[in-house]
């Protein structure tokens, strides 16, 4: 039996709010954490209160990115997605969204808004030639 036909797809992370975001930040920093300790962390940032916390930790739960393991009469959280799986995917989505899939015109854009440093236009030359684009 051959295997040169299969095709693994990487399960895609699911969207997950700025809010959101904020709370797998968090966990992805440090875990497992119980809402109170994430409310103690972000509530004085963010102005959340400890009811906010609880249900951005039920929506990501309810999401697939975060698992829940009882901890006595609490539960103890901790991302089920890893975070360079939603950095890869985000940032993907964002680069479809607003450049139709195509980085030329992104960097064209960063480039028209801030001049690129002489490293970072190494950093691309060495890219495209790892690409074999030379």
């Amino acid at each position: 039996m051959s295997f040169t036909n299969v095709i693994v797809k990487k399960a895609t992370p699911p969207p997950i709010s700025e809010a959101e975001a904020q709370v797998m930040q968090e966990l992805w920093a440090r875990s497992p954490q119980g809402a109170d300790e994430i409310a103690a962390t972000l509530g004085p940032r963010q102005g959340w209160q400890l009811a906010t916390v609880k249900t951005l930790l039920n929506r990501l739960l309810h999401k697939g990115a975060l698992t829940a393991e009882r901890d006595g009469r609490r539960f103890l959280y901790a991302p089920a997605v890893p975070k360079d799986a939603w950095v890869a995917d985000t940032g993907l989505s964002l680069i479809d969204k607003l450049f139709g899939g195509r980085l030329a015109p992104l960097v064209a854009q960063f480039a028209s808004e801030r001049k690129l440093k002489p490293e970072d236009v190494e950093a691309l030359k060495a890219l495209l030639k790892e690409q074999g684009h030379e």
